[in-house]
């Protein structure tokens, strides 16, 4: 396969993506508001509100939290703690909601889109191999996804280490199960939920139809991909690392069936359905 053609096609959505502002803009505005509103909103209250009865009660809920999760809890105040299990607990499902719905809000159009446009006939006319263009689909879908990933998880740990940071002795975060959970459990179902998808875009006949059906796909993933992560950051002993392993392999199955589903015909519609 030529790497050249491959990022071509990736280069040529993603511009495509960049100008459709209807689409990034709700998009953009769904990391600021999970990544930076919403924590640093309730870290800071938590932590500055002082030793009041809802700090008292939240502190008590922590109690609930399997031993593991409690043992890794720091700080000597109430606030201080609370606002601990919440920045390294309560929000790990951004890092898995946000990637996961913007991937395949874009993975859903990649291909049926190209038919919509009328491109598809240029694009299966094209020097580039089946091959290419599906891994060129593939780059496309991930990088939306993790480039909002990489730079809301950035503010995101800004605003924990500002907000928590000095109420348990200095800057903590990213602490090493986020660490495992951004770079070894999220990629391959992020992968497995883009293959599918990309499958979906290929078969159906309009985009509408790829959304409504790669919501159907994506929502059972990435309630299996927040309990694993879930479970990651409680702690679970090697559990996490080889669940992780077991998903890359099948995100790497799953994406080498991919390929079959991106024909010449189906890019010209004939054998869209």
């Amino acid at each position: 396969m030529d790497w050249s053609r491959m990022l071509t096609v990736a280069r040529t959505d993603l511009k495509q993506l960049i100008q459709a502002r209807d689409f990034w803009v709700p998009m953009v505005l769904l990391g600021t508001l999970f990544f930076a509103i919403v924590p640093a909103i309730l870290l800071f209250t938590i932590t500055r509100i002082g030793n009041v009865e809802v700090v008292g009660q939240i502190s008590q809920a922590l109690d609930a939290l399997p031993a593991s999760a409690q043992s890794q809890i720091q700080g000597d105040t109430p606030e201080a703690q609370t606002g601990y299990a919440l920045a390294v607990f309560l929000f790990a499902p951004v890092a898995v909601i946000v990637p996961l719905t913007i991937s395949t809000a874009v993975g859903a159009a990649t291909i049926v889109g190209e038919r919509e446009r009328g491109t598809g006939e240029f694009l299966a006319h094209s020097p580039a191999h089946v091959k290419e263009i599906y891994v060129g689909k593939l780059i496309a879908s991930l990088v939306p996804g993790y480039v909002t990933t990489a730079v809301g998880f950035g503010i995101y740990s800004l605003i924990v280490n500002l907000s928590v940071g000095p109420e348990v002795g200095g800057w903590f975060f990213p602490t090493a199960q986020w660490w495992l959970m951004i770079l070894w459990v999220l990629p391959p179902f992020l992968a497995i939920c883009l293959s599918l998808v990309l499958r979906l875009s290929a078969k159906v006949k309009s985009t509408a139809a790829a959304q409504q059906a790669s919501g159907l796909v994506a929502l059972p993933l990435i309630m299996v991909a927040y309990s694993q992560s879930t479970g990651v950051l409680f702690g679970a002993g090697y559990m996490p690392i080889i669940v992780g392993g077991v998903a890359w392999i099948i995100a790497i199955a799953s994406l080498t069936r991919g390929v079959r589903s991106v024909t010449r015909q189906r890019l010209l519609g004939v054998a869209a359905g």
